[in-house]
C-alpha cells in the first residue's frame, strides 16, 4: 500500500533526525515539530516510536538485502561451475552498502546507528525484526562465507561473523574521524569505496585464520 503524504513527512524528518543525533537521542517531540505533524499523526501511522524506527530501518534494509539477493542471482547465473571467493563474498557486501549510500545519503550512518541500537538489550523486538524481515535474504550469503571460512565449530563461526560486524560498524560509524586524520597525517583524500575494499583482505583474513593453530593460555 503506498505511504500517505504525512507517513512520507514523518520518515523524512526521522530519518535525518536519526541519523544526526541517534535513535535513542531524537525524541518524538523533535519528529513532530521536523515533520510539522502533532503526534498522533505518528501514532496512527506507526503505531509507536518503535514501529516509526522499524519503518525508517525497513527504507535502507529492503535495497541493502536486495542488492545483495540479485547479485548473488546474477553472479550464479553467469558462471554456475564455480564457487565464490572469500574475498568475493565480502566485496558483495560492500558493494551493497556503497549501493545503499548511494540512494539514500543517510544510509551508511542509519545502518551502524542501526546495529548499534539492535545489539543492546533492551531491543529484543529490533533484533528480532531485523532478522525476522532481511534474514532470510542474507542467510544463502552467510552460509557460503560460513563454507569459505577455516574449519570452526558454530560458536566460532558466531563470533567471527560478529567480528566483522564489529570492523564494519567502527569504520563506518567513524569514518568522518578517521579520514580527517587520513587527510591530516598523510595528505591524501580517503575514498569511502576505498576504505571499504580496503577492509576486504582483513576481514577475510580473520575468516580464514585456523583458530586451532592459535596458542591459547588463560591468566
Amino acid at each position: 500500500m503506498a505511504q500517505s503524504k504525512t507517513a512520507k513527512q514523518i520518515l523524512s524528518a526521522a530519518e535525518a533526525l536519526f541519523a544526526e543525533q541517534g535513535f535513542v537521542e531524537t525524541t518524538m517531540r523533535q519528529i513532530t515539530k521536523e515533520a510539522n505533524v502533532n503526534l498522533a499523526a505518528i501514532n496512527y501511522h506507526f503505531g509507536s516510536k518503535q514501529g516509526l524506527i522499524q519503518s525508517v530501518a525497513e527504507q535502507f534494509l529492503r535495497p541493502f538485502s536486495d542488492y545483495i539477493d540479485q547479485a548473488m542471482l546474477e553472479r550464479s547465473a553467469l558462471d554456475m561451475d564455480s564457487s565464490m571467493s572469500m574475498e568475493e563474498l565480502l566485496e558483495l557486501l560492500m558493494r551493497a552498502l556503497l549501493r545503499v549510500d548511494q540512494e539514500n545519503t543517510h544510509a551508511l550512518l542509519m545502518f551502524t546507528r542501526l546495529l548499534e541500537l539492535a545489539y543492546m538489550k533492551s531491543q529484543e523486538e529490533l533484533r528480532q525484526f531485523i532478522i525476522g524481515r532481511d534474514g532470510s535474504k542474507l542467510t544463502p550469503h552467510i552460509d557460503l562465507i560460513r563454507t569459505q571460512s577455516a574449519i570452526m565449530e558454530d560458536d566460532e563461526f558466531f563470533w567471527r561473523l560478529h567480528f566483522v560486524m564489529g570492523s564494519v560498524i567502527f569504520t563506518l560509524s567513524n569514518y568522518t574521524i578517521l579520514a580527517a586524520i587520513e587527510k591530516s597525517r598523510f595528505q591524501s583524500d580517503p575514498e569511502m569505496e576505498r576504505i571499504l575494499h580496503r577492509m576486504v583482505p582483513v576481514l577475510s583474513a580473520g575468516m580464514q585464520a585456523r583458530g586451532d593453530k592459535i596458542y591459547f593460555s588463560r591468566i
